[in-house]
């Protein structure tokens, strides 16, 4: 399951407790509709993590897209999780705020939560 164009690849990963979004490539206005398509399509789990290791750029149409898809999880009681961002995603979401917002995980978090959502969903809550 994904998207897929030449300038973005969404690909979705789905397990009991997590929906794992990988996103490689540029979030802008062009290819801001299909992220948003693939976040809506994600199917609902008390996680859904958005891996960011491989995005190269974040516009504020992606930032927009992000906060609502924050939203949108959080109504459906679950949590969004941004992990392994990008060096200049990470200056995004530091400028934008939405790092106090959103939890952001390292690599190394990433996998223990992958490994026992149950306990990572739960920590998550507790931090919240």
């Amino acid at each position: 399951m994904g998207e897929r164009s030449d300038r973005l690849d969404v690909q979705v990963s789905v397990s009991d407790q997590v929906v794992l979004v990988r996103v490689a490539g540029e979030v802008d206005i062009a290819t801001v509709a299909a992220f948003r398509s693939a976040l809506w399509a994600a199917p609902a789990r008390p996680v859904l993590q958005l891996d960011l290791s491989e995005l190269r750029l974040l516009s504020a149409a992606g930032v927009r897209a992000l906060l609502a898809a924050h939203l949108r999880v959080r109504a459906r009681g679950g949590e969004l999780v941004l992990v392994d961002p990008t060096p200049v995603v990470a200056r995004v979401l530091r400028a934008t705020g939405l790092h106090r917002v959103m939890p952001i995980l390292e690599p190394a978090r990433a996998v223990e939560a992958a490994r026992r959502p149950a306990v990572a969903a739960a920590r998550l809550a507790l931090a919240a």
